[in-house]
C-alpha cells in the first residue's frame, strides 16, 4: 500500500475519531446496586459469568482475535452509516477478502485514495450542513423563547440580554469576579433536557451537591447573574447563547446557539478565592 493511500486512510480514521468525540460523551451516571438473585449471585457476577460464556464460545484464539478485529472495523463502518454515508457491505467484504488474499482489487491504490478523499469531503459537507441547520434552528427557537419569557411575571432582563427570576433574596454582600463562589445548580435546555447538575459535586468542605469555582472562570451569563445574588440567594437564569457558549457545540446535549436555563443557589462567598472548578 503506497504512502498516499495510507495517509488518506489515516485521515479518514481521524475523521471518524473526531466525529465520535464531538458527538458522544462518556456515561458518568452513578453505578446502581441491584438486589441479589435468588441463588445469591450478584448482578455483576452474573454479568461477568455471561461475558465468560461468550468468550468460551470461540473455538480458538485466532477466531476470537479475528472477531475482535471485526468489531473494530465494524465500528468504523457503523460510524460511516451514522453519518449518513451508505456502505455496500457486500462490496466492502469483497474488498477485504481480495486484499487479505493478495488478489487483484477492482480499484488501484490511486483510485482507492481518490475515493477516500471523496468520502472525507462528503462527510465534511454533511457535518457542516447539519451543524448550520442545528445552529439556525436553535437560534430561532432561542429568540422566540426569550421574547416570550421576558413577558412572564417576575422575569427581568438586563442590558446584556440576560434574563433572571429571583426566587429568594440572600443576605450580605454580592460576589466579585475574583471571589470563590459555592453554588448548587441545575442546568437545562429550553425543552427541559437537563444537561448538568451539581448533585454529584463535592465542595471544599466535603458537602455533596455544592460546586466551588472562581467567578471569573465561568461563562459571561453566570458571571453577571451570580453578581446579582447575595449569599443564600436563589434565582433562575435564562442565558442567551451569546452569554453562554455561542455557536459552539458541547457534547451531545448543548447544541450551537443554545439558550441555557439554570436554577442557582449561591450558598457561600469566599473573598479572593483560589481558582477551583469541578
Amino acid at each position: 500500500m503506497n504512502k498516499t493511500l495510507k495517509l488518506s486512510m489515516l485521515a479518514l480514521i481521524a475523521t471518524f475519531s473526531l466525529t465520535a468525540c464531538s458527538n458522544k460523551t462518556p456515561d458518568t451516571s452513578s453505578t446502581t446496586t441491584t438486589p441479589s438473585s435468588l441463588d445469591g449471585t450478584t448482578a455483576k457476577e452474573t454479568e461477568a459469568s455471561a461475558e465468560s460464556d461468550k468468550s468460551s464460545s470461540f473455538k480458538s484464539q485466532v477466531e476470537k482475535d479475528s472477531y475482535a478485529v471485526g468489531i473494530v472495523m465494524g465500528g468504523s463502518v457503523k460510524q460511516l452509516k451514522d453519518l449518513g454515508f451508505e456502505v455496500d457491505m457486500k462490496a466492502f467484504f469483497n474488498a477485504v477478502q481480495s486484499v487479505y488474499d493478495g488478489k487483484q482489487t477492482k480499484l488501484s491504490e490511486p483510485e482507492a485514495s481518490t475515493a477516500l478523499m471523496g468520502i472525507m469531503e462528503e462527510l465534511h459537507y454533511k457535518a457542516n450542513k447539519k451543524y448550520e441547520e442545528e445552529a439556525r434552528a436553535n437560534k430561532e427557537k432561542g429568540e422566540a423563547f426569550l421574547k416570550e419569557n421576558a413577558t412572564k411575571e417576575g422575569v427581568k432582563t438586563t442590558a446584556s440580554g440576560l434574563q433572571y427570576k429571583m426566587i429568594k433574596e440572600g443576605t450580605g454582600r454580592q460576589p466579585r469576579k475574583n471571589d470563590l463562589v459555592h453554588v448548587e445548580y441545575e442546568g437545562r435546555l429550553i425543552d427541559g433536557t437537563v444537561f448538568d447538575s451539581s448533585k454529584e459535586g463535592v465542595s471544599d468542605d466535603g458537602v455533596g451537591g455544592i460546586i466551588s469555582f472562581r467567578l471569573d472562570q465561568t461563562i459571561p451569563g453566570w458571571i453577571e447573574g451570580l453578581q446579582l445574588l447575595k449569599a443564600g440567594g436563589e434565582a433562575t437564569f435564562y442565558i442567551p447563547a451569546k452569554l453562554a457558549y455561542g455557536e459552539e457545540k458541547l457534547g451531545n446535549k448543548i447544541g450551537p446557539n443554545s439558550v441555557l436555563i439554570f436554577d442557582v443557589k449561591l450558598v457561600k462567598i469566599d473573598r479572593n478565592g483560589k481558582h477551583r472548578i469541578r
